[in-house]
């Protein structure tokens, strides 16, 4: 991660108001795809990891058991809170966790992790321990829509910050998803910098390779 936690928290709860309105097509296109290819259960908990405003906690919230939402930007999270109270949907919670400690309680039953254009805020290792941190929470299916590279970025037009910013390759992803056990089985293209992976778990999930 370029910058600290704490910065990071604080630029996007000084945007949260106006932030909905200021994403790009391919922004609304990939969380688009992340809603449709999460597709919970009826009776699935759904952990949405950077959150945001929780837009896709709250179009979650109406096909699923349950939606934890976590981010580290309180200002954010006042915002999907605000539009919670608002819908009258109660079934979805936000509080503040990272990608490495998801605050979700020992115990939590969680069925699908989903995150949208969050994980390019870390270092590839970084992302490697972050989708091994989801991997540890059970869930069956993992859905990621985020920066990430089909070829070489076009310097004339990114979609990222490079002094904030630190987006991997699709196939960096696809090998730290494939590393703790899950198969990625849709590698959508939004973007040549934008995809939505989408990676099911391998076996019973009783365990994680490596994990201690």
């Amino acid at each position: 991660m370029k910058r600290p936690v704490d910065e990071h928290a604080e630029r996007f709860s000084a945007k949260a108001a106006e932030y909905d309105d200021a994403k790009s097509d391919e922004y609304r296109a990939c969380a688009d795809l992340v809603i449709e290819y999460a597709a919970p259960e009826s009776d699935d908990v759904v952990l949405d990891l950077g959150t945001g405003t929780g837009a896709i906690a709250l179009a979650l919230a109406p096909d699923a058991a349950r939606v934890i939402g976590r981010d580290i930007s309180e200002g954010m999270m006042d915002e999907a809170r605000r539009k919670a109270t608002e819908r009258g949907i109660e079934n979805v919670e936000f509080a503040y966790g990272e990608f490495r400690e998801p605050n979700v309680g020992p115990g939590t039953r969680i069925d699908v992790v989903v995150s949208n254009f969050a994980l390019h805020h870390l270092a590839d290792d970084e992302k490697r321990a972050a989708i091994r941190a989801m991997a540890e929470t059970g869930a069956r299916r993992i859905v990621l829509g985020d920066v990430a590279f089909f070829e070489e970025p076009d310097p004339s037009e990114p979609f990222y910050d490079p002094d904030v910013d630190d987006p991997a390759t699709v196939g960096t992803l696809v090998e730290a998803f494939t590393d703790v056990g899950f198969a990625v089985v849709v590698a959508e293209r939004v973007h040549d910098q934008v995809a939505v992976l989408v990676a099911e778990r391998i076996g019973s999930g009783d365990e994680v390779p490596g994990a201690e």
